[in-house]
């Protein structure tokens, strides 16, 4: 029989440290038959991003000095690519290109430093893919080919195409033709961008007779992969929702398996991979419905599907070819796992957890999904998750202390994947509600675009919206909710501590305090995505100001604990110390943890594990909760 101690107090196994050091990140995976590749972030070794590969059992391909991580778009992927042993990789401490081989065990470098590269592909003696030029006043993104014999450590490549803002995904067929994607400013690649093609010629290097495929206004492409037969596999949202589409010659652009429901992903980073070619007819592909994956098998011939069960609500990351695949797979009681499928069988088995689970399976929380209506009639969603541990339960007539998380992005969505992070609270009697606001990605084109100009009111309503549902149904003290976000979860959490009288407390990660300061002091990649988001930049000048807490802070009467990255280019530290010093001024409870090696997104194993313990600190105090 549990014992009844009151929310928010109870005793847990799972300590903060254990959060931080029993996991790492898993990220790009590539299949270089007969050997899977991977990349590991490590927060134990200060957040080294480590090159990993299976061949039989997990090991470490580079010598321990490399770190394995692009900066191209300041949120990187496509960190390395790899042909028969062969692999290309970015070192994240200077950006240059490497190779290692049989033949150079001690990576050779290939290019200068002032340069950025990622998403790139190998073909006779080069690596093509995307290049950044940091060397100027003006950052300058173009398609590159660099020679492997490392005859370009001087040049940094040969330009293949320029003009665009912005350059991803090229991928060559076997008979020599390129394929790219493009976009421009104003546009983020979600909005529009452009999928094209010409016929590369290996000699010279020129792309000629240059043709768009799709793309275009309202229309967001990603991720094209060629059949060896010729015809272009890629990911369009034309309908509205992202979806496989294919193109030849013969038949032009024709829709493979429409669906209401999401085949891609925001292109956040370089490098995605929901779908992978098995064959040169069948297609292993994921896809998304109300924030939980599904694995189908598509027959390119039938046009049929054939959904796949596997044991987890969350994958990325596929890779495969024959009779068998690899993904990334989590679900709510299983953590990130590199996961091998055999795809005779349909039978699983997890190769690399991304975390030891260091608690009993007794004390983790599972997400229950939620669905709610938000001002004007809007339909939001989320997950909630209810406090947890097989020895206690709350006070007779109590509700939990909730503490609602706010995803960034804004354009990103929250998943079920197992999180110890979440597990630290809810095994000590609080509640989870992890809110997928009008914005996120997941529920198509036509909920991503609810944000369009009413970022600050419309995730902000949700979130507050959100909360009043738990507390009509029970499940959330009303006098004892707190939210904490990162980076634009952060100024979604500012908004809503600043403009509402909803939350006690909350948290801010490296979050936004002023938008004309992100309009002004960030880097090319979002230098113009609050056109969309808010408005045009001075033009809508009065907009920015009215929804920035920092102009309002008269109004926000909570405590408020701030953690930034000293090194942070997408939201640099002016932003939370303004807010931080205005706090103090008002005479508001304020606390500031500033990581003097951190930058956007926190990486380091002891500095999650001082965020987790100041956090729950903080709360407590502040809401007066006995320290378990």
């Amino acid at each position: 029989m549990p014992t009844a101690r009151a929310y928010g107090s109870w005793p847990s196994p799972l300590t903060a440290a254990d959060c931080a050091q029993s996991s790492v990140r898993l990220g790009q995976m590539l299949w270089d038959p007969p050997d899977l590749y991977w990349i590991e972030s490590r927060p134990q070794e200060q957040g080294r991003a480590v090159l990993m590969r299976w061949q039989g059992s997990p090991t470490e391909v580079l010598p321990s000095q490399f770190y394995v991580r692009t900066t191209v778009h300041e949120y990187g992927g496509g960190a390395f690519t790899v042909q028969d042993g062969t692999v290309v990789f970015s070192h994240y401490p200077d950006q240059r290109l490497y190779l290692f081989s049989q033949a150079h065990p001690q990576p050779l470098p290939l290019t200068p430093g002032g340069f950025r590269y990622g998403d790139g592909c190998l073909h006779q003696g080069y690596w093509i893919g995307i290049r950044e030029d940091h060397r100027g006043t003006a950052v300058i993104n173009c398609l590159v080919r660099v020679a492997l014999d490392g005859s370009d450590q001087e040049t940094g490549g040969q330009i293949l195409h320029s003009g665009h803002d912005f350059y991803a995904s090229p991928r060559l067929s076997p008979t020599g033709t390129l394929a790219w994607i493009t976009w421009d400013h104003p546009a983020m690649p979600w909005d529009r961008s452009t999928l094209w093609i010409a016929d590369y010629e290996p000699v010279s290097g020129s792309l000629n007779h240059p043709l768009i495929l799709a793309g275009g206004e309202n229309e967001s492409v990603q991720q094209p992969r060629w059949t060896s037969s010729g015809s272009l596999i890629f990911i369009s949202d034309r309908t509205g929702w992202w979806n496989l589409y294919s193109w030849d010659p013969q038949q032009g652009v024709r829709a493979l398996y429409p669906l209401e429901a999401e085949f891609g992903q925001p292109p956040w980073v370089l490098g995605l991979s929901t779908y992978c070619l098995l064959a040169d007819t069948e297609v292993l592909c994921i896809y998304s419905q109300a924030g939980v994956s599904h694995l189908l098998h598509l027959d390119l011939r039938t046009g049929q599907g054939r959904s796949i069960p596997v044991p987890y609500t969350f994958l990325d990351q596929i890779q495969g070819s024959q009779d068998q695949a690899f993904f990334l797979g989590g679900s709510p009681t299983t953590p990130l796992s590199v996961v091998a499928l055999d795809l005779k069988s349909e039978s699983c088995q997890p190769l690399r957890p991304s975390s030891s689970l260091p608690i009993p399976a007794s004390y983790c929380s599972v997400p229950q999904p939620v669905t709610f209506t938000s001002a004007q009639g809007r339909t939001a969603y989320g997950f909630y998750y209810p406090p947890t541990h097989p020895d206690y339960t709350g006070l007779p007539g109590e509700r939990p202390p909730v503490l609602v998380k706010t995803h960034g992005g804004p354009t990103a969505a929250t998943t079920t994947v197992l999180s110890l992070g979440i597990q630290f609270w809810t095994s000590r009697g609080w509640g989870i509600f992890d809110v997928n606001y009008g914005g996120s990605s997941g529920y198509g084109r036509a909920y991503r675009e609810v944000l369009r100009g009413q970022w600050g009111i419309v995730d902000a309503e949700d979130v507050v919206a959100g909360c009043a549902w738990l507390v009509s149904q029970g499940l959330a003290d009303p006098q004892r909710l707190v939210i904490s976000g990162g980076s634009a979860g952060g100024f979604t959490t500012l908004v809503a501590l600043t403009f509402y009288e909803c939350f006690r407390a909350g948290g801010s990660y490296y979050g936004i305090g002023d938008l004309a300061a992100l309009a002004r002091d960030t880097h090319k990649f979002e230098s113009h995505y609050l056109d969309t988001l808010v408005g045009p930049y001075p033009q809508a000048q009065a907009i920015y100001q009215e929804r920035s807490p920092i102009h309002h802070t008269d109004r926000l009467a909570c405590p408020v604990i701030f953690f930034q990255g000293q090194e942070d280019r997408v939201v640099p530290p002016n932003q939370a110390e303004a807010m931080v010093a205005a706090l103090k001024k008002k005479g508001i409870p304020v606390e500031y943890l500033s990581f003097a090696n951190e930058g956007h997104g926190f990486r380091q194993a002891s500095t999650l594990e001082t965020c987790l313990e100041a956090e729950l600190a903080f709360y407590q105090r502040v809401l007066g909760i006995p320290q378990s």
